[in-house]
C-alpha cells in the first residue's frame, strides 16, 4: 500500500482544509501537553498550533517530547478523544474575555453620558462579568470540542521535531503532515 503526501497542488476536496489541519494539530498539541503534565507534573509548558504542526514552549528534552507526542497520537487514535481538550487552552481565555467584555458593555447600556453614571453601575458590571467568567468555563470547553480542536487525528503523521533556543526560552517545533 502506498502513502500519498498531500501538497497544496492536489485536489482540495481530497485534502484536509487548513482549518481541519489546525484543529487536528491543536488536538494533538493538547494531548501531548496532557501526557507531558502527567510525566512531569511540575513543568511549565505552553503550545501553539497551525496547519503545519505545533510549537511546545518551555523546558522539555526533545526525546521526552517525541515520546509524549507519539503516545498522545496513539492514544487519540485509540479513542481517547478527551485528550484534545485542555483546561488552559487559549480558547477558554478568549471566551472568558469576550463574555466579560460583552457583560461589561451590557451593564452600561442606558446610563447617562457622565462617567459617574457608569461608575454607579460598577456593582452590576462586576456581577455580570463574574457570571460571564463562570459561564465561560463550560462554553470554552464546548468551543474547543466543536471548533478549535479535533480529537480525531485522521491521517496526521509526525514528521520531525526541531529544537530552538531564544534566550532562556526553549521552543520545539513539531512538524506534521497529512497523508491519504
Amino acid at each position: 500500500m502506498s502513502t500519498q503526501i498531500l501538497t497544496n497542488n492536489e485536489n482540495y476536496e481530497s485534502a484536509p482544509s487548513l482549518l481541519l489541519k489546525t484543529r487536528r494539530n491543536h488536538g494533538l498539541e493538547h494531548a501531548t501537553l496532557h501526557v507531558l503534565a502527567h510525566r512531569f507534573p511540575h513543568g511549565s509548558l505552553a503550545g501553539h498550533s497551525d496547519p503545519g504542526g505545533f510549537w511546545i514552549i518551555g523546558e522539555v528534552r526533545s526525546d521526552d517530547l517525541m515520546q509524549a507526542v507519539s503516545e498522545a497520537l496513539r492514544r487519540l487514535r485509540s479513542g481517547e478523544r478527551g485528550l484534545a481538550i485542555h483546561p488552559y487552552c487559549g480558547t477558554n481565555v478568549v471566551t472568558a474575555g469576550v463574555l466579560a467584555g460583552v457583560a461589561g458593555l451590557v451593564s452600561t447600556l442606558g446610563t447617562g453620558p457622565r462617567f459617574r453614571d457608569k461608575v454607579d453601575r460598577l456593582p452590576l458590571t462586576i456581577s455580570l462579568a463574574a457570571l460571564a467568567v463562570i459561564l465561560a468555563r463550560p462554553l470554552g470547553l464546548v468551543l474547543q470540542a466543536r471548533i478549535t480542536t479535533s480529537g480525531d487525528p485522521g491521517p496526521l503523521q509526525i514528521v520531525e521535531i526541531r529544537k530552538t533556543q531564544r534566550g532562556r526560552v526553549t521552543f520545539h517545533r513539531v512538524i506534521t503532515r497529512f497523508t491519504i
